[in-house]
């Protein structure tokens, strides 16, 4: 039976367009290029195996070397979910364009708590396979603060002493903390290559230093602002350079070729890039805001969009 809108006209949702059978040829082309191996043992002696009775189009598989038996889908994310892979791999392509959990749950014709489920399993196994980026050259570091309560947690509200809010969560002015539900979120980007962010519970000197010793090679050159955390950049290891904000100077040219190469410009234009990533989900939970971060980290530094970025993002988690 199809759906209708208001005005008479059928309505065609993404899902029913997607053939299951070209999913599971994908899944196989994505894990194994150069044929079937065991996921146990790693052995290439592998013999089909049948197919599953409610996934026809899924093969299994019998390794001769261990005797394990295993399918398409063994050992990843995708795998024991009663969802069909093609909503998975349409759920997954619809994050890649950035669409809230309600509109991916709207487009695919799912409960919205199912919905909610499967994206944030997707964002987690992503967070796990995403290659540490290593930073060099020359690092901007910066950070931001945005607003961020206990949403879809009200035994943590509880805990606080206090009642839920109806209305949107106002945060303090200032410089936040995690504990102001205005938690910070540090960020380290090589001008023209990866980035790196992490949220944290405050912004100080211990908790930012095995963040930049983790992600920046050491002797690179980082730019900063003039916020007394960075001050020990060179003792850390790093040449450092800074920009007063608080004085009005945005960018300077210390050499005088006319290029003003002293500046933390690229990591602004990140922020605003963050926020208009953040802004369609109406309100993200600290709880559940690192693996947001995560997932966008990852299709940033990929620099794909669109088709391109689901092809990425499949093989990481088949990985």
């Amino acid at each position: 039976m199809h759906n209708t809108t208001e005005c008479g006209q059928v309505l065609v949702r993404i899902h029913q367009l997607v053939d299951d059978k070209k999913c599971f040829e994908t899944i196989r082309n994505l894990r194994w290029p150069c044929g079937v191996h065991c996921p146990r043992c790693t052995s290439n002696k592998v013999i089909k195996h049948g197919s599953k009775k409610k996934q026809p189009h899924c093969r299994k598989y019998r390794c001769r070397n261990c005797r394990y038996c295993f399918d398409d889908l063994a050992g990843t994310v995708l795998c024991g979910h009663h969802q069909p892979l093609r909503t998975w791999i349409l759920c997954l392509y619809l994050m890649g364009l950035n669409l809230s959990n309600l509109q991916i749950a709207e487009e695919l014709d799912l409960n919205k708590d199912v919905c909610q489920q499967m994206a944030s399993l997707l964002r987690t196994g992503i967070n796990l396979k995403r290659p540490q980026a290593r930073l060099n050259k020359e690092v901007e570091c910066d950070e931001v603060y945005v607003i961020a309560g206990h949403k879809g947690y009200p035994e943590v509200v509880k805990s606080l002493g206090r009642k839920g809010r109806r209305n949107r969560l106002k945060g303090a002015r200032g410089r936040g903390t995690l504990a102001k539900e205005k938690p910070p979120i540090f960020g380290m980007i090589q001008r023209g290559g990866e980035v790196v962010i992490k949220m944290l519970a405050n912004v100080k000197q211990q908790t930012i230093e095995p963040l930049i010793r983790s992600a920046i090679t050491p002797g690179s050159l980082v730019f900063t602002d003039e916020y007394d955390i960075y001050c020990r950049l060179p003792q850390w290891g790093y040449e450092h350079k800074t920009v007063c904000h608080s004085k009005g100077e945005y960018a300077r040219d210390e050499d005088g070729d006319g290029f003003h190469e002293v500046h933390v410009n690229t990591m602004e234009g990140f922020w605003s890039l963050l926020r208009s990533w953040l802004r369609p989900h109406r309100g993200i939970s600290q709880e559940k805001l690192p693996i947001y971060l995560g997932f966008f980290e990852y299709v940033h530094n990929v620099r794909r969009r669109g088709k391109a970025v689901l092809g990425s993002l499949l093989g990481l988690l088949l990985a």
